[in-house]
């Protein structure tokens, strides 16, 4: 999605009061710690888990997508960024990918069936996690990262702590990002 639609997007989701961030201030967290998940339910986990959590990644740079299977710039942008990004990183063992689908909208176009088709569609064999809120509510996993919307992109270093998160990242800028923090610069 474009810079300015991605703006337009946010803005017009504020008035609404669908995003968490619609109190004046700017959307994310970055340089705070990353909170526990608040999700509703798991997919595609590794053997032997149920559920996960962010603090199960520690040591790892962490790239979360936050994605709603209706969503225009999720298809255009986001879904092939974290494709591109994905290929870079998925035989490193110090990073991990999570999708997570924040439903705060279009509830019957975005139900976990949804997910797990539109997920099989990218073929990205990743955890992911649905999120649903109530109506004009979004989930806690959007008010606690208080993002912006989707698509949304989150990169969290290896202690913990959220370096990134927004609408737009390129995936040449997402692999630069992910290789600092690795070296945790």
């Amino acid at each position: 999605m474009r810079r300015s639609t991605s703006v337009l997007a946010f803005a017009l989701a504020a008035v609404l009061g669908l995003t968490p961030a619609g109190d004046g201030q700017r959307p994310g967290i970055r340089g705070q710690r990353a909170p526990a998940w608040q999700v509703d339910a798991w997919f595609n986990l590794p053997a032997g888990r149920d559920r996960l959590d962010v603090s199960d990644f520690r040591g790892k740079v962490l790239y979360v997508f936050c994605f709603q299977s209706w969503c225009p710039g999720c298809h255009s942008h986001g879904f092939p960024t974290l494709q591109a990004v994905y290929d870079r990183f998925k035989d490193d063992e110090g990073v991990a990918f999570v999708a997570v689908q924040t439903v705060f909208e279009g509830f019957a176009s975005n139900s976990a069936s949804d997910g797990a088709r539109t997920m099989a569609e990218y073929e990205l064999p990743i955890p992911w996690a649905q999120a649903e809120g109530e109506h004009r509510r979004p989930p806690p996993f959007m008010v606690d990262y208080r993002t912006g919307g989707t698509p949304w992109t989150i990169l969290i270093d290896p202690e913990g702590t959220v370096r990134f998160d927004g609408f737009g990242i390129e995936p040449d800028q997402a692999i630069a990002v992910i290789e600092k923090l690795k070296r945790r610069e």
